[in-house]
């Protein structure tokens, strides 16, 4: 197997390096540049018709993406540490919480860096700044949140660290990274990014 990656800020190949990690499991990366365009090559839309990265390439040649659906198949192949739960209720309570950083998380990131960072300018055509730059409020909102939901637990999905504080991880980082920093008030978010950056892992 080998993983199509591309390096830090990239929240998404993140997520599974850092997978990867927790597994102990080591996997052959190879570098797609974004900056460069070779996302967007002949190449790699055959491997992702979308464009992205990361991409998982099996032994017989299948194209795997979407970073929830890697990790399962890794889950599968490599299944300690368990990192989507162990019985039908952490199953779903751990992609409860993965939809969730996407969606409430992700999202208002994703549209800041589309529209309202400098960096995306060129590619993103045309941008609508006024919109990008009202998700900065639509994140302190969502980082918000998360705080709340973090009082009295260590993790995002409960008592051990799973699949959903690596998107989490991966998701403030990136967050940070454009601008959109963790609110002095999230005392909760901010104890635990210190837990889950300080993993080995994290550094992926």
């Amino acid at each position: 197997m080998k993983l199509y990656n591309t390096p830090m800020p990239a929240p998404n190949p993140r997520r599974v390096r850092i997978f990867l990690a927790e597994k102990g499991v080591e996997i052959a990366l190879v570098d797609v540049a974004l900056q460069k365009g070779e996302h967007k090559a002949a190449d790699h839309m055959a491997r992702n018709s979308l464009g992205q990265t990361p991409v998982l390439e099996l032994d017989d040649g299948t194209h795997l993406s979407e970073t929830a659906a890697i990790c399962r198949y890794l889950e599968r192949l490599y299944p300690e540490p368990a990192m989507f739960g162990r019985t039908a209720l952490e199953e779903a309570q751990v992609d409860m919480w993965v939809r969730r950083i996407e969606f409430q998380l992700m999202g208002p990131a994703g549209n800041f860096w589309r529209h309202a960072h400098p960096f995306t300018a060129r590619v993103v055509v045309p941008q609508y700044k006024e919109f990008g730059e009202a998700n900065r409020g639509a994140s302190e909102r969502a980082l918000m949140w998360l705080d709340a939901e973090l009082a009295g637990r260590d993790f995002v999905a409960g008592e051990v660290f799973t699949m959903a504080d690596i998107c989490a991880l991966s998701t403030v980082d990136f967050a940070g990274w454009i601008g959109l920093k963790v609110p002095e008030a999230a005392g909760n978010l901010r104890a635990w990014h210190a837990r889950v950056s300080a993993r080995e892992s994290a550094g992926a």
